[in-house]
């Protein structure tokens, strides 16, 4: 359930998107008539209505999905606090100036956040993230645990350079299926590499006791007579 909530926003925005590409004018008119006082000029055209209404389903979905963990007591993750703040104000801006290019940038302000943040707590304040995340779970060298964190941080900030490269050099339609399939790939590809590594630097499991091993010869022998 906690997969799904995570996921829902984007996989409102891309459902959205894709809908009202395929229905441009269609778009385009519901979103004058019931939005149209929140984009300058009051007006929204064919080319721009899917990545608006895109974009406000998924201002929506993220607002709803911090209220409701917030209502039943739940901890609001840092990376929801971040993409949370990102599609407010960029969302905002897409909105209002009619242009794609602020949404385009939130996945990589996601990405350069956490990146910042992974980088910046074992910088400044000695915390290694991934560590206390995952700490309880896993018992690894020290060196382990800070390949780990860099690991995690270059991945980041890869993440947001590829956002980048496809949203300024591919269509919004081939930057939203990047933004759900090829990421969603790319996380599962190092997610993978990952298990490979913490796989080499796990503790070797206990010995079985003694009473669960094989007996020797003369054990299963009996005694001699």
């Amino acid at each position: 359930m906690k997969l799904l909530l995570d996921f829902l926003p984007l996989i409102l925005f891309f459902a959205t998107f894709k809908y009202a590409e395929a229905h441009k004018d269609w778009a385009a008119a519901f979103a004058t008539e019931h939005f149209g006082f929140m984009v300058s000029g009051g007006k929204v055209g064919t080319e721009e209505a899917a990545v608006l209404l895109a974009t406000l389903v998924v201002m929506v979905a993220t607002l709803t999905q911090a209220l409701l963990l917030k209502l039943r007591g739940k901890k609001i993750d840092l990376m929801l606090w971040i993409s949370l703040a990102l599609v407010v104000v960029l969302g905002g801006a897409t909105i209002w100036f009619h242009n794609e290019t602020f949404i385009k940038w939130k996945p990589t302000g996601l990405y350069w956040g956490m990146a910042l943040v992974f980088w910046g707590s074992a910088q400044f304040f000695k915390k290694n993230l991934i560590q206390k995340m995952l700490g309880a779970e896993l018992e690894l060298p020290a060196f382990a645990w800070q390949n780990l964190n860099r690991a995690w941080v270059l991945f980041f900030a890869t993440l947001g350079i590829a956002n980048l490269y496809v949203a300024y050099n591919f269509t919004t339609s081939t930057w939203a299926d990047f933004k759900v399939f090829g990421v969603t790939g790319l996380i599962l590809v190092f997610t993978v590499a990952q298990g490979v590594y913490l796989s080499r630097h796990l503790p070797e499991p206990p010995a079985e006791d003694k009473a669960d091993e094989k007996p020797t010869a003369q054990e299963a022998q009996g005694p001699q007579a």
